[in-house]
C-alpha cells in the first residue's frame, strides 16, 4: 500500500535528507519520497503497523503529522535534524 503524510516543520534539503535516512532503516518502508516543497513524506508498506511506526520516528525527529502538537521542542529538535541532515549531505 501506498500512503502520504502532510508533516509540520519540514524547510529544506536537509530536513529531507534526515528524515530519508531515519525512514529507511524501518523494514517494511519503500519506495520513500519527501517533498520539502509541500512538506509531505510518501512510502509503500505492507504491514499496517508500519503507519504508526512512521507517524512516532517523524513525532522523535520534531516533524510532527499535520494534526498533531507541534510544541516548540519539536521545533527545536527539527532544527537540530535540519543542521545533522545538512552536516550529512
Amino acid at each position: 500500500m501506498t500512503t502520504t503524510v502532510l508533516i509540520q516543520n519540514l524547510k529544506c534539503g536537509g530536513c529531507a535528507h534526515t528524515i530519508t535516512k531515519n525512514l529507511e532503516t524501518l523494514e517494511d518502508v519503500s519506495q520513500l519520497e519527501v517533498d520539502v516543497e509541500n512538506e509531505r513524506v510518501s512510502y509503500d508498506y505492507n504491514n499496517p503497523s508500519t503507519v504508526s511506526q512512521v507517524e512516532e520516528k517523524l513525532r522523535v525527529l520534531g516533524y510532527p503529522i499535520i494534526g498533531n502538537s507541534n510544541t516548540y521542542f519539536n521545533k527545536a529538535k527539527s532544527f537540530i535534524s535540519c543542521a545533522t541532515g545538512k552536516l550529512n549531505q
